[in-house]
């Protein structure tokens, strides 16, 4: 497994337990109206933001799905039963497939959801068989946009949709200043990502692989109060408590809210969502 791939896993290993016990099983941001206003319970508005993605994405009744990048399982779950659909999720971390199982087997799903620890730019499935590849908050992670998006047009069927949401900057020109970029560094170091384009540069790339009908929208208002409510959530006692025992890189990912935070103030980082249909 490649070095990066390697930090991604750990972090995700020793992160998952309190993310699962602060917030829930859904490990992405939460939808608080089109202008960011709407006030309401921070688990309903992570399920709102699915809903949302979904009503964008136009994707029909799909029964096979593919959501790289599945964490505990909390989308794969969610689709598998709105659905009645066979799902199968990805995931880098071991610690989160197992979770991910378990959780399937608790709510009686798992005769038609399954999950793998493999790389999502190297998938071991099925190419041209799925409705619909689901990518939720995973594409800041891989290390080859044009891979990713590529091998996500490959899985699907012809009709397919290729649903993401996922972190970005802005977009360019103008070109992105000194302390831009050491802001960005700041937040790849301490989350181990290997870079993030802009929304237009991940239009461009799903047209280049080969889907049609590709339409993407800028949701950062909408995602807005989010950071600040993990922020107050971190400051529990509890929670405190779950930065200690699961380590040096947790702590550091908590401290990493603050790049978020920055950026979004800025209008540096941007919160993308992109469909595209398989031509």
């Amino acid at each position: 497994m490649p070095a990066l791939n390697q930090k991604i896993a750990h972090f995700y290993d020793r992160s998952s337990t309190i993310w699962e016990e602060t917030w829930g099983e859904h490990m992405h941001h939460g939808y608080y109206g089109a202008d960011g206003t709407v006030a309401k319970d921070h688990y309903q508005a992570q399920i709102d933001l699915i809903e949302e993605l979904l009503a964008f994405g136009n994707v029909g009744t799909p029964k096979r799905i593919v959501d790289l990048g599945c964490g505990i399982g909390g989308s794969a779950l969610y689709l598998a039963e709105k659905y009645n659909a066979e799902v199968v999720g990805l995931t880098l971390s071991p610690f989160q497939a197992r979770r991910a199982t378990e959780r399937a087997v608790a709510a009686g799903l798992s005769d038609r959801v399954r999950f793998e620890v493999a790389d999502a730019q190297n998938p071991p499935l099925e190419r041209g068989a799925y409705d619909l590849i689901w990518s939720m908050e995973s594409g800041e992670h891989m290390s080859d946009k044009k891979k990713f998006l590529q091998v996500s047009a490959d899985l699907l069927k012809p009709g397919g949709v290729f649903l993401m949401a996922t972190w970005c900057h802005r977009p360019t020109p103008p070109a992105l200043s000194r302390r831009d970029h050491k802001l960005l560094r700041n937040l790849y170091r301490d989350y181990h990502l290997p870079y993030i384009i802009s929304l237009p540069d991940y239009a461009k790339i799903a047209e280049k692989v080969g889907l049609g009908a590709v339409e993407s929208a800028d949701w950062s208002q909408a995602v807005s109060p989010f950071w600040m409510a993990v922020v107050r959530s971190a400051l529990s006692w509890q929670s405190v408590k779950g930065l200690l025992d699961a380590g040096l890189p947790t702590i550091i990912g908590a401290w990493a809210m603050n790049w978020m935070i920055r950026g979004y103030r800025r209008g540096l980082i941007r919160f993308g969502v992109l469909r595209g249909v398989k031509k």
